[in-house]
């Protein structure tokens, strides 16, 4: 992580007199103050910081050490010792989600607590300050290697704060919904049950409201030879089998910030080298990923790591193989697919990354052809970024539009969200929709039957000064 104070508790190179930290920094500042004085209160952290030439009010330092836990008037949430523990350990109360704790008089706010084994508190709860966890945070080589100290970089960085926290936000809830699936996703389980048990906590922990924060794209969780948009269509009896391998795709926002991220689900240990191939793949794009990176040389670096791996299946050998007709791609406000496309596979796009810019880093293997063509009955749609006004003849496609507009504008959505909105022989409209081109149909993409894909993706934004991998987690 790219730290703001030194273990001495001095600012971070690159500060100088007149500094105005982010919260991220100041919290780590304030981290390292305590770790060093134990003793210190608020007054003196303000104190030290100031004498360091940062400018920051005494208030803001107060609200930050307080919610995380670093004040004199909070839990010290584990960073603390000796008697001012033995205090804080007698005077907690449970953590019921509404707790409070008192000193001298005064009561601070603590943060509530995530439920488990099924979360049911909003992620926007857990962090009331605005501070969400960040991603991982990955520190520019080479060229730009200047970016993490520049001044004018820095600034850059501050005035993105917002978009940071969206994403973060955003991040966190799929983190957090994606660990509550896994608990879930067991031999047995319908998938239409899976898909709606995950998109209602989705819905739960964003505090689902449109068009400011809730579902970016429906879940997809292709299995086995079918690698991408899959998802089962109302009264479907798709049940999850042991030998399965599933590939959960979905995504969230808020304010149109749009976290993608996909992994691979499976109980079979036998599938183990063609699921690390993938992540092993996913991961070295996203190390590849860079300010002026070539999106070609992205996918040379994917293709050699990803086939480089064997799986043995029922005694036979299969090479792991890149599929080559599927890409990441870069991601725009409720805008899944931008424009720029990143390939798994060498000779693609020699187009530059920039700075500012958003993407999906996203890998398919396959022990088939590794090649995707159309298969199997639709389930997903979006409606074209661009489309432009389209004189529409037929009602049922008249009243379709405006249910699609209301509910996910340009964000992807599937029938299923149809029929829970109480849509009735919508089918006949939704496909004039999409013969009019105002709503593109996205078809699952399978290879050869028989065979066995995998998949796994992480969003990441390529910040002036580092590069934030937005939707890592302990899992992947």
């Amino acid at each position: 992580r790219v730290s703001a104070m030194t273990t001495d508790a001095t600012p971070a190179a690159g500060a100088a007199v007149g500094y105005q930290p982010t919260a991220e920094e100041l919290l780590q500042a304030a981290k390292d103050a305590k770790a060093q004085n134990p003793d210190f209160g608020v007054k003196r952290v303000w104190t030290l910081l100031k004498e360091k030439g940062w400018v920051v009010s005494e208030a803001r330092v107060k609200k930050v050490m307080q919610e995380s836990g670093l004040s004199e008037s909070t839990a010290p949430n584990g960073t603390a010792n000796g008697a001012e523990k033995e205090k804080a350990d007698q005077s907690a109360q449970p953590a019921d989600g509404s707790a409070q704790e008192k000193k001298k008089g005064k009561a601070a706010v603590v943060a509530k607590v995530q439920t488990w084994p099924e979360p049911t508190v909003p992620i926007m709860d857990l962090y009331p300050a605005g501070d969400f966890p960040p991603g991982e945070l990955c520190e520019y080589l080479g060229l730009n290697a200047y970016r993490s100290t520049s001044a004018e970089k820095r600034e850059l960085d501050r005035c993105m704060d917002t978009i940071v926290q969206e994403q973060r936000e955003a991040a966190e809830v799929h983190r957090t919904a994606r660990k509550y699936l896994v608990s879930i996703a067991k031999p047995g389980e319908l998938m239409i049950d899976l898909c709606e048990k995950l998109e209602n906590k989705v819905r739960e922990l964003i505090k689902y409201n449109f068009p400011e924060r809730g579902i970016a794209f429906p879940t997809g969780c292709s299995i086995n030879h079918v690698a991408a948009h899959w998802t089962p269509n109302g009264g479907d009896k798709t049940v999850l089998q042991y030998d399965d391998v599933v590939k959960f795709d979905f995504g969230t926002h808020v304010n149109g910030r749009i976290i993608d991220c996909a992994f691979t689900h499976y109980f079979n240990p036998r599938y183990d080298p063609l699921a690390k191939a993938v992540r092993e793949a996913t991961n070295t794009g996203i190390r590849e990923a860079g300010i002026d990176v070539r999106l070609g040389d992205i996918g040379a670096a994917i293709q050699e790591v990803m086939e480089s791996y064997e799986v043995e299946l029922d005694g036979k050998t299969y090479p792991v193989k890149a599929i080559r007709n599927l890409n990441g791609h870069s991601i725009g406000p409720y805008q899944i697919h931008a424009g720029k496309s990143v390939p798994i596979v060498k000779g693609g796009d020699q187009t530059k990354m920039e700075e500012g810019e958003l993407y999906a880093i996203e890998t398919f293997g396959s022990t088939g052809k590794g090649v995707v063509h159309e298969d199997l009955e639709c389930s997903h749609y979006m409606k074209n970024f661009d489309a432009g006004h389209v004189p529409l003849r037929m009602a049922k496609a008249k009243e379709l539009l405006g249910v699609i507009d209301k509910n996910f504008g340009t964000l992807a959505f599937c029938r299923r969200f149809l029929d829970r909105l109480g849509c009735k022989q919508y089918l006949l409209g939704l496909k004039n929709l999409c013969d009019v081109g105002l709503v593109q149909p996205y078809p699952p993409l399978c290879d050869v039957k028989g065979c066995y894909t995998a998949q796994y993706e992480h969003t990441l934004l390529l910040r002036p000064t580092c590069k934030e991998v937005f939707s890592r987690g302990e899992d992947y």
